[in-house]
């Protein structure tokens, strides 16, 4: 977990540092050349850069320890500092990029001051860009081979929201200043500046998509999301294994970090179980149950007699 960490925050500082380059060559030769196509590619590269910031803050936040006032972590801070990201997106890049297209195609345009300016800072950027996006897509496929996942399904799935977001932003990007580049190549054959101010308007809703997207998957983070399926009913058989359980009555799963998963569990013991094998089960429960699923870390046990319905609670683990 520590190590995971650790690779998120070098993926989220490269992130940083190409993007706070990009961004400052976008903005210097859109200003110079006057083209709205890469002054919206400008706000993308700002937007992000913002974003790799409020991601670094997640990071340090969401690692400290629990403590009395937080008992299960500080986890979710993780979710809520991207939700701000995927804000920052959606206003700061694609609403800006929406307004500039527009106010260019309604105030006549503008004249470009050069063509070969604008390509060499797009190219700059998609190279920039395209090496940021590598890290991240290297790093999110180690991790998909990992939990035995194809790539696209474990980025959609993935409770980890720091590379997710960096994945989603790096493509968008490089997205972006492709469709800067054909806007740009279409200005300059046709002569009409249409092409470049829609080009913007594209690139803002592009980012306008993703922050919707990103706030989307967070907010169902932030309000607590389950196991998957297959990993609750992978949970389910690791208890039943044991002959003294006779049934599940009910398991609930909540995380309350991108690998902090908690697991409450009530079950039906057989009538003839003692109590001193309820113990004993519980505690083999609980190592069983974080071997099964590794972002198990907080397990809570219910047992219960079936015919009585008399409930013999079995040690609450303590959050690891």
């Amino acid at each position: 977990m520590a190590e995971s960490g650790g690779e998120s925050r070098k993926t989220v500082l490269v992130a940083l540092g190409a993007n706070a380059a990009i961004a400052l060559v976008k903005g210097a030769a859109g200003l110079l050349s006057g083209s709205a196509a890469l002054l919206a590619e400008a706000a993308h590269s700002v937007a992000d850069t913002s974003n790799q910031g409020l991601l670094l803050v997640s990071l340090s936040r969401s690692d400290r320890p629990a403590d009395e006032e937080h008992p299960f972590g500080y986890g979710r801070e993780r979710f809520f500092w991207v939700l701000l990201a995927a804000f920052v997106i959606f206003l700061s890049g694609g609403v800006f990029s929406i307004a500039e297209g527009l106010f260019r195609i309604v105030s006549g345009g503008a004249d470009e001051g050069g063509f070969l300016l604008v390509y060499g800072a797009l190219g700059f950027a998609l190279l920039a860009e395209g090496i940021s996006l590598v890290r991240a897509v290297r790093q999110t496929r180690a991790a998909a081979q990992e939990a035995g996942l194809p790539f696209v399904e474990f980025v959609r799935v993935s409770k980890e929201p720091t590379v997710k977001t960096v994945v989603s932003e790096d493509a968008a990007a490089v997205a972006g200043v492709v469709i800067a580049l054909a806007g740009t190549a279409a200005h300059q054959l046709s002569g009409n500046p249409i092409w470049d101010e829609g080009a913007a308007i594209v690139i803002g809703v592009l980012l306008c998509v993703v922050g919707v997207a990103l706030a989307r998957d967070t907010k169902g983070l932030l309000l607590g999301e389950p196991a998957r399926p297959e990993e609750r009913e992978r949970l389910r058989e690791t208890i039943l294994r044991h002959d003294e359980v006779e049934d599940v009555l009910e398991l609930l799963t909540m995380y309350n970090g991108p690998q902090s998963l908690l697991v409450a569990v009530r079950l039906d013991f057989r009538d003839d179980v003692a109590a001193g094998d309820v113990e004993r089960v519980s505690s083999l429960l609980e190592e069983e149950l974080r071997d099964a699923l590794p972002d198990v870390r907080q397990v809570f046990l219910d047992a219960t007699s079936g015919a009585s319905g008399t409930s013999r609670r079995a040690p609450a683990s303590a959050p690891r």
